[in-house]
């Protein structure tokens, strides 16, 4: 009788046997990121393929976390790990314990490393960069001696500063032993000490070919140079560790040998400046020692003997006048004061009729005076006759007017009186008394 094996058995079976062969046990796959998700609990799935074929993969985040760069689509990487069987699904996939970067990922890997931990030692820090000098009489260049970077040095220095000399410290620039020949060149230049800047460079290249700068012994040796160092190394957008130690790191060659030379052109101009300040300053300093030279000699003619003796005569005049002056007025003084003596001195019959003329001048005086203040007094006292004349009742009652009382009251109204009320009426000649016997109302 036939015997029906279960889906559960046969997977059973399938996951027993590849999870139990010591040739799966740990396999060590390399391929290309498809699929790749990272789990929020840390965990990376993806699938590991290649140009014929493909396999899941799963990285638990005890694993995952312990990978030194973030996987991504596309990366070429290479992984270890063991078969495993997911019963529910049947599906098998590879169970992933460690994973780097296939190739130059890994370069790239040291490189991050190396640069992390030299700028934590303060290998980077500008305070150990030295200045590149201005017009440096001599230039190191460390390269190949076969390549175009010298050529290139050469002709930029030629055509910017014909004053410089070139001094070639040849070296191999790419592949095993690169670092140790560049580190040995600069140790001989420091040595020798004949140059005023060195220039480390070499052309373009891959991260392989650039990586003898990317290794101690180059960058210990730039770290260490008593010379500055300007680093050229690659094309433009390359950059090694040798680029961060150094002193100045330039894009090119071409750029390096600008930036370790002056421009003729800039020196020219600034020969021309310095010429133009000096005239200035000349100028203006000989304007200064003629105005000085002017004020000396004004203040020597002031000082001298004839200036003084003219100041002099100045003064002596102007205090002969001043001189008349007062003479002129102490003698009207003195004269005034005679004829005061001479109208005090005058005879007794004089100062009589002195005296009466006095006396009739005062009593006319006195009695103009006098008749007008008696005409104020006599205009003032017709006016006030007048005021209370319109104001005396008096007169009102020649008119038939009489004054009403009751009670010692005026009465302007016949609403104040009453029936039988007693009233006393003032006439201008006497008073009566009266009783009301009637009332009227208009």
């Amino acid at each position: 009788m036939e015997q029906y094996l279960t889906v559960t058995a046969l997977t059973k079976y399938i996951k027993a046997k590849l999870e139990g062969d010591k040739h799966l046990f740990s396999i060590l796959l390399k391929g290309e990121i498809s699929n790749f998700k990272h789990h929020s609990r840390g965990h990376f799935y993806f699938t590991l393929k290649d140009e014929n074929a493909q396999i899941s993969a799963i990285m638990f985040s005890r694993d995952a976390q312990k990978v030194l760069f973030t996987p991504k689509e596309g990366d070429h990487v290479l992984v270890s790990g063991r078969m495993s069987v997911y019963e529910p699904s049947g599906t098998y996939s590879i169970q992933v314990s460690t994973m780097k970067p296939d190739g130059i990922g890994e370069l790239y890997l040291k490189y991050e490393a190396l640069k992390k931990e030299l700028e934590e030692k303060g290998y980077f820090e500008a305070t150990h960069k030295k200045e590149i000098p201005k017009f440096p009489s001599k230039i190191g260049v460390i390269t190949s001696p076969t390549g175009a970077v010298i050529q290139d040095i050469i002709n930029t220095v030629t055509r910017r500063y014909l004053l410089a000399e070139i001094h070639l410290y040849p070296a191999a620039v790419q592949g095993p032993g690169s670092s140790e020949s560049v580190r040995n060149q600069i140790l001989l230049a420091n040595q020798k000490n004949e140059v005023d800047v060195l220039i480390v460079g070499r052309g373009g290249g891959s991260i392989e070919d650039l990586w003898g700068f990317n290794e101690m012994p180059t960058i210990q040796a730039i770290y260490d140079s008593k010379i500055p160092v300007i680093t050229a190394i690659g094309h433009e957008t390359d950059y090694t560790i040798s680029d961060f130690v150094s002193d100045l790191r330039a894009p090119t060659p071409t750029a390096a040998a600008e930036l370790a030379t002056p421009n003729t052109e800039d020196i020219v101009q600034k020969i021309k400046d310095a010429k133009e300040q000096i005239e200035y300053r000349t100028h203006q300093y000989f304007n200064q020692r003629k105005t000085e030279l002017l004020y000396l000699d004004q203040r020597l003619e002031r000082l001298s003997p004839e200036h003084k003796l003219e100041q002099l005569k100045i003064d002596l005049k102007r205090m002969e006048l001043d001189l008349r002056k007062s003479i002129v007025y102490q003698l009207e003084h003195k004269k005034n004061k005679v004829d005061t003596f001479k109208n005090m001195m005058k005879s007794p019959d004089d100062k009589i009729k002195n005296y009466r003329e006095r006396h009739t001048n005062l009593d006319q005086k006195l009695k103009h005076m006098i008749e007008q203040v008696a005409q104020r007094k006599n205009y003032q006292f017709d006016l006030l006759r007048s005021t209370l004349n319109a104001l005396n009742p008096l007169i009102i009652m020649d008119k038939g007017f009489a004054l009403v009382t009751k009670d010692n009251q005026v009465m302007t109204s016949i609403e104040q009186i009453d029936l039988n009320d007693q009233i006393q009426i003032q006439f201008k000649d006497g008073t009566l008394g009266a009783k009301v016997t009637d009332k009227k109302e208009k």
